[in-house]
């Protein structure tokens, strides 16, 4: 096993193969079968282990004391699958790295990632609570805000802050009340 890619590859191409047997299995049900394959308890475990997507994929270096801390990945409360991926994915551009069910009819686990920016969305009570707000570090504000906008995404049309503290700033809500702030530091 070379990389959490060559993995993600692994399932993808089993769950093509057992289809072609009319065999159908979800892509989180062949994840889980992959990662079993190479001894992980489950998916999480083995993306944890082989290096999945990183916010920031420079390893943590460790201070005087030896601790090294890498970029944290915020965990937004979801409560509709389907919102949550017109939103993330259609509107916002994200790219669905992975998804994970403990089994059928139980809530979803899953990971988005857009140009550096990595976040965990959960439908999970007790992960995480609604009202979030998370702070992103952005270049190319304006680009951003007119890609949003061309999308006519009905509801959200969001425009830029000129005075916020840290830049200007693109404050987008989630449909479950969550909000992410885009901003671009002041030259």
């Amino acid at each position: 096993m070379r990389s959490f890619r060559d993995a993600k590859l692994m399932a993808k191409t089993l769950r093509e193969v057992l289809a072609s047997r009319q065999v159908r299995l979800s892509h989180s049900e062949t994840l889980e079968i992959v990662a079993r394959q190479f001894g992980f308890a489950d998916w999480n475990t083995a993306a944890a282990r082989l290096g999945e997507h990183r916010a920031d994929p420079t390893p943590a270096r460790g201070d005087a004391s030896g601790v090294g801390l890498g970029s944290g990945i915020p965990i937004l409360r979801i409560f509709d699958l389907e919102k949550a991926r017109e939103f993330y994915l259609d509107f916002l551009g994200f790219t669905l790295d992975w998804e994970h069910r403990f089994g059928p009819n139980f809530p979803i686990y899953m990971q988005v990632s857009r140009s550096g920016l990595t976040l965990h969305l959960s439908e999970h009570h007790g992960d995480a609570s609604p009202g979030a707000t998370v702070f992103v570090r952005i270049k190319g504000v304006d680009a951003f805000r007119a890609e949003l906008i061309g999308k006519d995404y009905a509801y959200s049309k969001p425009s830029i802050q000129e005075d916020a503290p840290g830049g200007r700033t693109l404050q987008v809500p989630d449909p479950f009340g969550n909000r992410i702030r885009f901003t671009q530091a002041r030259d």
